[in-house]
This record gives structure tokens, sequence and C-alpha cells, in this order.
């Protein structure tokens, strides 16, 4: 009997390695770490501008490894240098809220806007700041139903506000914020990690930035 070519067989009879990825057996598609970090070109490490190249390596120095975000944003370096010097305004006021409570917001927003890299990025950084294993997944899904403090909540309620409606932002508000304890500057610090983040989630999901494999285990041994 002849053998039919291989472009007339039926797909389970071809080579794995030539099926579409999502027809190949589950044990046979490649692992995340081998998907691209971004749907947009990379660049190498070496060929960055020296300035920017100097802050991703004292990055690596600290942490162990480059967060994806860093090499996917060094497509534009104008751009890459605008991003995390507003970040860095934001992340680094000096303000009444702890690390802790600012990481909370970021994973609120993330979640709500469907950011997987901010997600899971900030997720593993809250577990390890807050010492506690399961909140930034709860954040995460709802952060309605997580295990926070009545102050925490108004905070979030506030923040997820400005994510979502805000447009619709009153006095009562603020009012709300100062009965557990915020001032005015406060709100602003709030206000101002979930908007850039809006930013950061809307960009990362146009992206296509995939978390590092190193995020998902930090901080789960609380």
């Amino acid at each position: 009997m002849e053998e039919r070519p291989m472009e007339e067989r039926p797909m389970e009879e071809r080579p794995v390695e030539e099926r579409p990825m999502e027809e190949r057996p589950v044990e046979e598609r490649p692992m995340p770490t081998a998907w691209p970090i971004s749907r947009f070109p990379v660049p190498e490490l070496d060929g960055l501008p020296e300035d920017i190249r100097e802050q991703i390596l004292a990055v690596q120095e600290k942490t162990g490894f480059v967060p994806n975000v860093f090499l996917a944003l060094a497509h534009r370096p104008e751009e890459w240098r605008g991003f995390f010097a507003l970040h860095d305004a934001i992340m680094k006021h000096d303000s009444s809220l702890t690390r802790a409570e600012k990481e909370m917001i970021v994973v609120a927003v993330s979640g709500g806007n469907e950011c997987h890299y901010c997600v899971i990025a900030h997720g593993a950084i809250l577990r390890i700041l807050a010492r506690q294993s399961r909140l930034a997944d709860q954040l995460a899904i709802n952060y309605r139903k997580a295990d926070i403090t009545p102050r925490q909540r108004a905070m979030l309620d506030f923040a997820m506000k400005v994510s979502r409606q805000s447009e619709a932002i009153e006095e009562t508000d603020y009012a709300r914020l100062r009965e557990h304890g915020f001032d005015d500057e406060d709100s602003w610090d709030i206000g101002a990690i979930a908007a850039f983040f809006c930013l950061s989630n809307r960009l990362a999901n146009l992206i296509g930035i995939r978390p590092n494999d190193e995020f998902y285990g930090m901080g789960r041994d609380f």
C-alpha cells in the first residue's frame, strides 16, 4: 500500500513537531520557558544604552535574575526611561503607606485588569514583604474577601475606584479614607499607584510580557 504524503495524513499521524502547538500531546508541548517574553523584539543586554544596561544589571545583582519587564520595555529606550522614572517616583515616595500596602494596591488593581505579568511579579513581592503566602492570591481574585484590615479595605476600595471609575470619585471617597487615618497626601499616593499600574497593566498586556518562572515560587513558604 502506497504511503500518503505527509501533508495528506491526518494530524494525529504526523510527527509531533509538525503539529500545531494546541494539537500536540500535553507532555510534548514546550514548557513556558521556551516561549518568548514579549511579542515585540527584545534587545540584547549588551546592545542597550549604558544607563539602561547599568540599571538592569543592578536589578539582576539584587534579585538574582532580570525581571522580564525590564528587557521587554527596553525595545523603546526613551519610554523605558520614562516608565521606570515614574514608577520609582510613585512607588519609592515617602508615605504613611507601608511597602506591603503599596504592593497590595498593585496586586488588587492588576488582578482587576487581568494583567498576568503584574499579578505574578508583584504577587511575589507582596508575599515576601507581607510574609503571607496567601494574601496576593486573595487580592488578585477578589480583594473584598481577602484577609485584610478595614483600613486596608478602604485603601483598596479607593484604589479600585481610581482604576475603574475615576470619573466618579467625589468628596465622600476622600472622607472615607480620612475615617481610616489617611490624609489627602495619602489619597494621592493610593490613587497614583492605582493609576500608574493601570498604565503598566495595559502596556504589559499589549506587549504580552511573560512572567519570569522565578516569581511563581517566591514567598510561598510563609
